[in-house]
C-alpha cells in the first residue's frame, strides 16, 4: 500500500511512544491491525511511515481485535522483534483492559475466569467457545464501578487467545456491550452503545535496552461518553 501524506499525519498522530526500539500507538476502535477481507487501510499498511531509509518497516508485537481501541506495540528492528515476541509468549507482558460489561457487577465482583476456549464457526464467523478440550485460558478481573444495567470492568488477561475477554465474559453472563458476536447489548439503562466497550488501556512490558516500561491510553471518546452517560464514572461497586 502506497502511503499518502494523509496516512503519515494519521499515523503519527496514533503514536505514543517512539524510541529507537519500539514504537507505541493508541489504536482506534474500527482500525483493522492487520490487512484482508474488507479491510482498505490497516494499522499494519501505516507502520510503512516508519520504515527505514532501506524500505525495512517496523513489526507489530502482538494484536488487537480490529474493534479494540488501546495500547499496541510494534518493534522497530528484528532483535526488538524477538525480544518483545518472546516477552508476550513468556507472558512477561502485563495487559490491562477496560470494559463495560451488561447486567451489572460480575459475581462476585472480583476473581478470575479459568474456563478453556476453543474456536468455532457461527453463521460463518470465528469465535471462541468454552469447551473442555480447549485451550487453557485465563482472564482475573475487579469491578471499578456498577448499576443494575452496566459496570465498569478491569481485564488482566493472563493469557492471550483470539477473543479471550470477550468470549469469557460471556461465559459469566456478562457480555460486553455492543458485542453482536457474544452477546452483548447495545443499549443498556436507555443509553444507546454507539460500538464494542472494551479498551487495552495499559501495557507493562521489559524494554529491548533493559527494565520494564508501562504504556498507557486513555480511552476513546465513545467510551468515556458511554461511561458518563450511564453513571459509572460516579456509581461504586
Amino acid at each position: 500500500m502506497t502511503l499518502s501524506s494523509a496516512d503519515f499525519e494519521y499515523a503519527r498522530s496514533l503514536l505514543i511512544h517512539e524510541d529507537a526500539h519500539v514504537l507505541v500507538f493508541n489504536k482506534p476502535a474500527g482500525l483493522a491491525v492487520q490487512g484482508g477481507s474488507g479491510v482498505t487501510r490497516s494499522l499494519e499498511d501505516l507502520l510503512g511511515a516508519f520504515a527505514k531509509s532501506n524500505g525495512k518497516r517496523p513489526h507489530l508485537a502482538h494484536r488487537l481485535d480490529r474493534e479494540t481501541s488501546g495500547v499496541i506495540v510494534a518493534a522497530r528492528t528484528k532483535p526488538a522483534a524477538a525480544f518483545l515476541s518472546e516477552a508476550f509468549a513468556s507472558r512477561d507482558a502485563r495487559k490491562t483492559y477496560l470494559a463495560i460489561v451488561c447486567g451489572g457487577a460480575p459475581e462476585p465482583a472480583a476473581g478470575e475466569i479459568n474456563v478453556a476456549l476453543k474456536k468455532s464457526s457461527r453463521r460463518g464467523l470465528d469465535i471462541m467457545e468454552v469447551a473442555r478440550d480447549g485451550q487453557s485460558a485465563l482472564t482475573r478481573y475487579q469491578t471499578i464501578s456498577a448499576i443494575t444495567a452496566a459496570a465498569l470492568v478491569e481485564l488482566h488477561p493472563e493469557s492471550g487467545r483470539m477473543h479471550q475477554l470477550r468470549a469469557h465474559l460471556a461465559a459469566i453472563g456478562r457480555p460486553i456491550a455492543a458485542d453482536g458476536k457474544y452477546g452483548g447489548l447495545f443499549s443498556l439503562g436507555g443509553v444507546e452503545i454507539p460500538s464494542l466497550m472494551l479498551h487495552a488501556a495499559a501495557l507493562d512490558l521489559p524494554h529491548p535496552t533493559g527494565g520494564r516500561r508501562t504504556f498507557e491510553a486513555p480511552p476513546p471518546p465513545a467510551f468515556q461518553n458511554a461511561l458518563q452517560s450511564l453513571g459509572l464514572e460516579q456509581a461504586r461497586a
